[in-house]
């Protein structure tokens, strides 16, 4: 199962890296982690997606818990959350008639185009992840020829309980 982990952190060097460190020295795949500033003077968040179960990533919350400049880590359930990915994808135009077709679905899944050029149209997917992974299965026929994803980001809905 997906679990998307947040870390509050101290915004100091070598924090992303301690705590990346953990995930590899347990044997944790990090699925995507994303870290940027917060409202809060000198904290960052750490958004990381890791697959395993639950017993599993409560014990790596624990530990990341025990870090040097971790302030608080708690997950980000699906239902108490919102969370959200932006993905750049590439795709190429053969005949106007393919053109019209990839644009439409682009509309439906209220997509915005960023770049058309005479072989390529290149869109900005904004959403939860399975809404990307559902939009790039779809494109596959006309030909994927580059994307680009950010990692999840994520907040809660309601103030995050401290660990």
């Amino acid at each position: 199962m997906r679990h998307t982990i947040c870390i509050l952190v101290n915004d100091a060097p070598g924090v992303m890296t301690r705590v990346a460190g953990l995930f590899a020295r347990r044997g944790y795949n990090i699925d995507t982690i994303t870290v940027g500033k917060t409202n809060s003077r000198g904290a960052s968040k750490i958004i990381i997606t890791a697959i395993g179960d639950d017993k599993t990533m409560e014990q790596v919350e624990k530990q990341v818990g025990k870090l040097i400049d971790v302030i608080s880590v708690f997950e980000l359930k699906p239902d108490d959350s919102v969370i959200r990915e932006l993905c750049l994808a590439k795709i190429s135009i053969n005949g106007r008639k393919r053109k019209e077709d990839i644009i439409k679905y682009a509309n439906v899944y209220k997509n915005k185009i960023v770049d058309i050029t005479p072989k390529t149209i290149t869109l900005e997917i904004m959403g939860e992840p399975q809404k990307i992974d559902t939009f790039l299965e779809l494109m596959s026929p006309f030909g994927i020829l580059d994307v680009s994803r950010t990692g999840v980001t994520g907040i809660s809905r309601e103030s995050p309980k401290k660990s």
